[in-house]
């Protein structure tokens, strides 16, 4: 007798290569398994934090910020202003959320340039909280430009409206003038996505905006190159800075600047920015982000080099507690910056020169150091965790950070899991998977250095099994924590499926968090399950995410 076809067809054990029958919410992934559509929001942040450069191992860098774009033009037709706070949260969040501003600044363009009038007006508020650079507002003015759609004589600059207008007028009328007046000494022109030069003079220009303090009209006018120095001196004391440190002539001149006026480097000429000597004398007084941020540009000027004094203050520095604290340095921020300056190269502009630099030993130790000290402050949840790291071939994709390789998608999903087995104290086991569950080598005490050596497994992706393992385990966890890029495929049941199993088998209370290592969209997390959390994987946020989500 022959087997009844229908008989195959079952809710509690499914092939990932088929969708679970009755699920309308399922949709394939790259790798050709079923899983389960993120909703527009979570998509939403998921490109807002991870980016879409450098692509996944299935799908490539065009198609994937194509897709991504389409979801972003999608919720701001359904909710413009909802975009703009997601963003702005995103952005504004310390420690900072999402490992570089480009996705935001896209988005906040985008929602300007194709939303509703509630839409431009959120744009508008948040546009000095997002762009807080003169470097950030030159690209989203490049997005803007693009999505805008409406191209000036010649292809010049678009017809501005005067909701555009009055947006670019708040980015100087936001804040105290001197807070506006350092933002803008620090950079009076950047160059666009595009690679047009964008002055400040021109975005007041565009802007025209109207003001009646006395001290904020010497500033716009001392931009517009209608307010002499010595007047604007006279009204702002910024300015009287700016000018100070911009005169100077000399490497002697700029280091008595910067240890007697306190400048910030940003004020300096260009040409003494390229000293090793001035940046010697910034070591000591640039704010603590700053030092992080300008550690691989040291290297490369000699400043930073193997047993130099500046190298040996910028430890010191890198390794004081206290200034950390206060500095509000997350683990996730001295990783990444572990990683970047590890990495000895960046090309964050694709038409510019990859930049390239010989890291110093002690400055990674120092780093080490850093990512050491900053998780003094993170409280442990006090529950048991499961962590798997999916070690499928695709997780050999690389992960970018501003131009830099971070590393693997594997190697950043075993640092992550560092990262909560540090915090966790003990209570957290970790596991790698792909066809088979492997034993990790994750510890609490794992050195990050040796994840650098780390590649996955390879072969195929069965994201059902560390809820099987657990359950034969009778492993009862309070939560369990997957980093993957969610392209399973591979096995006789789907992961919620196997999930289900096991509350019913082991741990009915389970809470499930699933990282996503790319902006792919989609999820091996049910979105109806209220006990299963979505979050994109280089949320600087996470281990605070998952503690709070386990712990309630």
């Amino acid at each position: 007798m022959s087997r009844d076809p229908l008989a195959s067809l079952s809710s509690t054990a499914t092939p990932q290569s088929q969708p679970i029958p009755g699920r309308s919410d399922q949709i394939p992934n790259a790798a050709g398994g079923y899983v389960f559509a993120k909703d527009l929001w979570r998509r939403v942040e998921d490109f807002l934090i991870l980016g879409t450069t450098g692509g996944t191992y299935y799908v490539t860098e065009h198609a994937l910020t194509a897709d991504n774009a389409g979801v972003l033009f999608q919720a701001i037709a359904e909710d413009g202003p909802r975009v703009v706070a997601l963003l702005t949260e995103i952005s504004t969040a310390r420690p900072a959320r999402a490992p570089k501003p480009r996705p935001a600044l896209f988005a906040l363009a985008a929602a300007h340039a194709k939303g509703d009038p509630a839409t431009r007006q959120a744009a508008k508020n948040a546009l000095h909280k997002v762009a807080r650079t003169t470097d950030h507002l030159a690209t989203f003015y490049g997005y803007w430009k693009n999505l805008y759609g409406k191209p000036g004589p010649r292809g010049a600059m678009p017809v501005l409206n005067r909701s555009f207008r009055t947006m670019m007028g708040s980015w100087f009328l936001a804040g105290d003038p001197d807070e506006v007046a350092f933002r803008a000494c620090k950079a009076m022109q950047r160059k666009t996505p595009q690679g047009e030069d964008f002055a400040l003079r021109d975005a007041l220009r565009m802007a025209r905006p109207s003001v009646t303090d006395p001290r904020r009209r010497a500033l716009l006018g001392w931009i517009a190159g209608n307010v002499s120095d010595d007047e604007a001196r006279d009204e702002l004391a910024t300015v009287d800075r700016f000018l100070t440190a911009k005169a100077v002539t000399s490497v002697g001149q700029a280091v008595r600047v910067v240890r007697e006026a306190n400048a910030p480097w940003e004020f300096l000429p260009d040409a003494m920015l390229k000293e090793p000597e001035v940046w010697d004398a910034l070591v000591d007084t640039i704010g603590m982000t700053a030092l992080i941020r300008n550690l691989a540009r040291m290297t490369r000027l000699g400043t930073l080099k193997p047993m130099a004094d500046a190298t040996r203050r910028a430890a010191a520095r890198l390794t004081d507690r206290e200034a950390l604290v206060k500095a509000r340095i997350h683990p996730m921020d001295a990783w990444l910056a572990l990683r970047v300056y590890g990495s000895g190269s960046a090309q964050p502009n694709r038409r510019a020169v990859a930049q390239t630099w010989d890291p110093v030993p002690e400055i990674v130790d120092a780093l080490e150091e850093a990512y050491e000290l900053s998780f003094g402050s993170v409280q442990p949840s006090g529950k048991r965790l499961l962590v798997a790291v999916d070690s499928s071939g695709s997780m050999g994709q690389h992960v970018f950070s501003g131009g830099s390789r971070l590393g693997t998608a594997y190697e950043v999903g075993c640092a992550m899991a560092v990262m909560l087995a540090r915090i966790e104290r003990g209570n957290v086991h970790v596991i790698d998977v792909d066809l088979s569950v492997h034993r990790s080598r994750v510890t609490p005490r794992t050195n990050l250095r040796e994840i650098a050596s780390w590649t996955p497994a390879g072969g195929g992706t069965n994201l059902a099994l560390p809820f099987t393992w657990a359950t034969e385990k009778k492993m009862a966890a309070d939560g369990i924590v997957v980093f993957t890029d969610n392209e399973t495929w591979a096995g006789n049941s789907h992961p919620v499926q196997a999930l289900n199993a096991y509350r019913r088998a082991v741990s009915p209370h389970t809470r499930v968090v699933v990282a996503a290592m790319t902006a792919t969209g989609y999820s091996i997390g049910d979105p109806g399950d209220p006990d299963t959390l979505n979050i994109a994987g280089l949320d600087a946020s996470l281990p605070i995410v998952v503690n709070g989500f386990i712990r309630t």
